[in-house]
């Protein structure tokens, strides 16, 4: 009887990639696998050509050879391949097919390394700092590779011996009904390799507890929730496995002077009833040194000026913030006679016309007077 088309077999197209044919076979080889259709021989025939097929096609030469010169090409290495007898278990047959879900396919002698843990550390700056940049120290609880053992978990001089259950694997088989699923052995938790003589210093595990200073440099520019990564300062790999990383969080103190939005500082400067009735000139700080603000005449308490370029440049953007000063006018406070007099005096002339010299509380008078007016209308 003559061979069908392997690509027919399988349901796909000559230009399949490897995804596809792995698809179509696990499709087929589920649906006529001798276990699921005992005493079927139409299914195990159907099983053995989807099988024969994935198994030519699955090979990137012998698919050459096939596409090139059909069956004549691929029977010799077909001719073993095709058949299906007491030794291959449901499992064994979709190894390859599902070793990459479960785990690997029982590759043997590859003892499973893992990667450090990535650790996280919160730096507190002030506002100069997060400002100017600077690099600081800083110093922090890790696991290091055992210097005693080198890493390796066992005395000086002695060496681990391959695990017997999963015969260096790190994984073991199970059988779960129709699928073979890979986990990791129980013995050595997927090490591969038993420690019998442990290193005294680290109890074999191949790193030890210790702190480790860093100097961490700090780019001009960083604000809160900015996060710094160094890598491989992390904690040790474990069986030669590399480092994980170090996440420096940035946390901004307060601090006494100015508050940060961004690229824009805020700040609140106190002024004097007289400076700002007649206005005049306060010295305000900023990052860089003090600046005179000019106060006009007339300000009102709480009013806002800005000075342009003043602020921050952001770690991610050139351009400069500005500073932003509220003024707040300040009462006298500890008056003497004299002074409590004066005020008075002034207060009187200013009543005299209420309206012109203090605009806000005469509006305010007209609005509390109507308001009480509609309340008893």
């Amino acid at each position: 009887m003559a061979k069908r088309d392997y690509y027919e077999v399988l349901g796909v197209d000559r230009s399949a990639d490897d995804a596809t044919l792995k698809k179509a076979y696990r499709r087929l080889a589920m649906k006529h696998h001798p276990d699921r259709n005992p005493g079927d021989a139409d299914a195990e025939a159907n099983f053995k050509e989807a099988k024969e097929a994935y198994e030519i096609l699955s090979n990137a030469d012998k698919r050459a050879a096939y596409d090139q010169f059909g069956h004549a090409g691929v029977d010799a290495a077909a001719g073993g391949g095709g058949g299906f007898g007491p030794g291959d278990a449901f499992g064994d047959i979709f190894g390859d097919v599902f070793g990459d879900i479960f785990g690997g396919g029982g590759r043997r002698g590859r003892r499973t390394v893992f990667r450090g843990a990535d650790l996280r550390y919160e730096l507190d700056l002030d506002l100069e700092t997060a400002v100017f940049g600077d690099t600081v120290n800083i110093t922090i609880p890790t696991l290091n590779t055992c210097d005693t053992c080198d890493g390796s978990g066992a005395k000086p001089g002695t060496g681990k011996t391959s695990c017997s259950t999963c015969g260096g694997s790190g994984q073991v088989r199970m059988q779960q009904g129709f699928f073979s699923v890979q986990q990791t052995c129980p013995k050595c938790r997927g090490v591969g390799a038993i420690i019998e003589d442990p290193c005294k210093t680290c109890r074999g595990e191949g790193r030890v507890r210790s702190e480790k200073t860093l100097a961490v440099k700090v780019p001009p520019g960083v604000d809160n929730g900015d996060r710094i990564r160094l890598g491989g300062e992390g904690e040790a790999g474990q069986n030669g496995g590399p480092p994980g990383d170090l996440y420096v969080d940035i946390h901004i103190k307060p601090h006494p002077l100015f508050e940060r939005d961004g690229a824009d500082l805020a700040c609140s400067v106190p002024i004097g009833f007289a400076t700002a009735a007649l206005g005049g000139a306060v010295q305000v700080p900023t990052l860089n040194g003090e600046v005179t603000l000019k106060i006009p005449a007339e300000t009102q308490s709480g009013k806002l000026f800005r000075l342009r370029g003043k602020g921050v440049k952001p770690v991610r953007s050139q351009a400069t913030g500005d500073l932003y000063c509220r003024v707040d006018l300040e009462t006298p406070v500890n008056l003497n006679a004299r002074q409590k007099e004066l005020l008075r005096e002034l207060e009187e002339s200013l009543e005299n016309n209420g309206a012109r010299h203090r605009p806000k509380w005469a509006s305010w008078t007209d609005g509390v007077r109507r308001f009480f007016d509609n309340m008893t209308s």
